[in-house]
């Protein structure tokens, strides 16, 4: 064993130096001319590094109660060792003692040390270190420290950060049983209400994810097939494509094939499903309908609770907030689908009572019979314009009667997205058709309009109230609003933009308009003003819906309205199912258009 040399500073009995020869006896450091003498500020992070890499040969100048003890190199070769700074306390003179307090360092976590720029501490409690290579040894020494940092330290990742900050994990799910992880669109790792829960929808997470890597596949299909058909579409060429038409045989083939009743086991089955879960679980599904159009149903839904989860994650939408969620009205319970700015004191509250008569709303049920007893409100106020069998509409300025109208806008705004108007409802006049039987006339719907519309608006704002949709009252309620533009003398259209279900319901007036006129034509030649000047439709709305109906046609210079039998035929067909239920009768209208303000 080559014989370490003895450098100026060291004891002279040589006591200390042998200590040290001991433990650097299996190192191999190399031979430096020269030793700089650099003082590095220690930390104590840098001594849990030095302690984690044991392979690394370290060559240190410790000053220790004014001796200083120097640690040599042993053989010939050129590899530098690696120097890691360190920190220690006060020793009280000896090495023993020097040691112990490395070692106690290394165990100790306090409160990270004063960087070199901070109050200066005692020279005594300072580590000067020799190293010809500061540089490349704080480099490795800082980028050892990240990756030990990163190791029991999560703060280096935002995302994930984020992610629990936008979920408040003391909510749950209102599912019994459901733990609410898991969502309906297979997108997001948690939920918190019944429109997102794998659970309620008799569906499973794992499940949710694979319909919706479907849905992902199925999308870029069809964006795939609408770039091929961009260059096709042109105001001359509305025949559908190949493709198209293929895919409406093969849907139609579906529907086809649907077996339309339930055999007994499959209502047992139904039935024990509802009677164990009742509420809380949505009802089996399968077999109602086609298969095609059950897979419509679980698309609307998916894309329904995904753009529910964005509104909440953006803040528009969060639970606990000021939205009303139900509606007790007459004798029904009526859930609700958009915010309406009703006074906080009420919107909070979560269920609104109301007077289906006068409209008022109320916190309780108490305070609501309370009400109804004294309330000598049976039917909307206003004129009663028009009158057929149990059915009957009202004429109310808004106006004349401010509360009434203001409170019916703020019933509406619960079922309309689109609608504005809460509280100026002077300029408007309000229709509100009433079903009536040995209790009072009751709300079925109601359609606005001004009483002076530059643009000829015959309809502002319209709605069903949801117990009565489906049934035929939209079709009426829009219907009446052309009868009035007729006895107008004047040509009108509904206010854009419609909602939703406004723009299906008046497609669908449109189009039976349309075919209705056609089929009493007898006539070779057609004018789009005649058919506007009879049935009160502006000539933009019929145009339209010839179009989509593929009954407008461009040939030689000449646009061409061809009468499709096929369609008259089935509209006839569904006339004669129908029945005349649900019409309006021109001559039950007693009513003079107003002459002004």
């Amino acid at each position: 064993m080559p014989r370490r040399k003895r450098t100026a500073g060291s004891s002279s009995d040589g006591t200390e130096d042998s200590d040290f020869s001991a433990d650097l006896e299996h190192t191999e450091v190399s031979d430096i001319a020269r030793v700089r003498r650099s003082s590095t500020r220690l930390t104590r992070a840098s001594l849990r590094l030095s302690q984690s890499s044991q392979a690394t040969a370290v060559a240190a100048s410790v000053f220790s109660s004014g001796r200083r003890v120097t640690r040599s190199q042993q053989g010939s070769t050129n590899t530098t060792a690696k120097r890691y700074p360190l920190r220690q306390s006060r020793s009280s003179g000896s090495d023993t003692e020097a040691n112990a307090d490395l070692k106690q360092g290394a165990d100790r976590d306090e409160t990270p040390p004063r960087t070199p720029t901070g109050n200066a501490p005692s020279s005594e409690s300072d580590i000067e270190v020799s190293s010809p290579s500061n540089d490349l040894d704080e480099r490795l020494a800082k980028e050892l420290s990240l990756k030990e940092a990163a190791a029991h330290d999560l703060s280096h990742r935002p995302k994930r950060r984020r992610f629990h900050e936008s979920y408040n994990f003391n909510m749950k799910c209102p599912t019994p049983g459901c733990n609410s992880l898991g969502h309906l669109t297979g997108r997001h790792e948690r939920h918190f209400s019944i429109s997102g829960c794998p659970l309620y929808h008799n569906l499973s997470a794992d499940e949710c994810k694979v319909r919706a890597s479907t849905r992902d596949k199925q999308t870029e299909e069809r964006t795939l097939s609408h770039r091929q058909d961009e260059n096709r579409h042109s105001t001359r060429n509305q025949a559908p494509t190949d493709r198209q038409l293929r895919y409406k045989e093969k849907v139609t083939e579906l529907r086809r094939k649907r077996n339309s009743g339930l055999n007994k086991e499959q209502k047992e089955k139904y039935m024990e499903h509802r009677q164990s879960h009742g509420t809380s679980r949505e009802p089996l599904l399968e077999n109602i309908t086609s298969d095609y159009d059950l897979e419509l149903f679980r698309k609307a839904q998916a894309r329904a609770s995904d753009d529910l989860e964005k509104l909440r994650l953006a803040g528009q939408v969060s639970e606990g907030s000021n939205m009303i969620k139900t509606i007790v009205f007459g004798r029904y319970e009526l859930d609700t689908w958009y915010h309406s700015p009703y006074p906080e004191e009420y919107a909070r509250l979560g269920r609104l009572y109301m007077c289906e008569f006068c409209l008022k709303y109320m916190k309780s049920q108490t305070i609501l019979r309370r009400h109804m007893a004294k309330c000598v409100w049976k039917h909307p106020p206003g004129d009663e314009i028009y009158r057929k069998g149990n059915i009957s509409v009202f004429e109310v300025d808004g106006k004349k009667n401010k509360i009434y109208c203001q409170n019916l806008c703020l019933l509406a705004k619960l079922f309309l997205d689109h609608k504005t108007l809460y509280y100026d409802v002077e300029p408007f006049l309000f229709y509100v058709m009433t079903e009536a039987d040995n209790t009072g006339c009751h709300l079925v719907g109601y359609f606005s309009k001004e009483k002076n519309s530059f643009l000829n608006y015959n309809v502002s704002c319209i709605l069903t109230m949801p117990q009565y949709m489906r049934q035929g009252y939209g079709k009426m309620l829009i219907d009446f609003s052309y009868l009035l533009s007729k006895v107008e003398e004047k040509v009108g259209s509904p206010e854009r933009p419609l909602s939703d279900l406004g723009l299906i319901s008046y497609r669908s007036y449109w189009k039976e308009v349309l075919l209705r006129y056609l089929n009493n034509f007898q006539g070779k030649e057609i004018s789009i003003k005649e058919i506007s000047q009879e049935t009160a439709v502006n000539p933009v709305d019929i145009v339209s819906t010839l179009q989509s109906l593929q009954m407008l046609k461009y040939w030689k210079g000449k646009h061409l309205v061809l009468k499709r039998q096929d369609l008259i035929d089935d509209w006839k067909a569904k006339e004669t199912k129908r029945g005349n239920g649900k019409t309006i009768d021109p001559t039950a209208l007693k009513w003079t258009p107003p002459k002004g303000t």
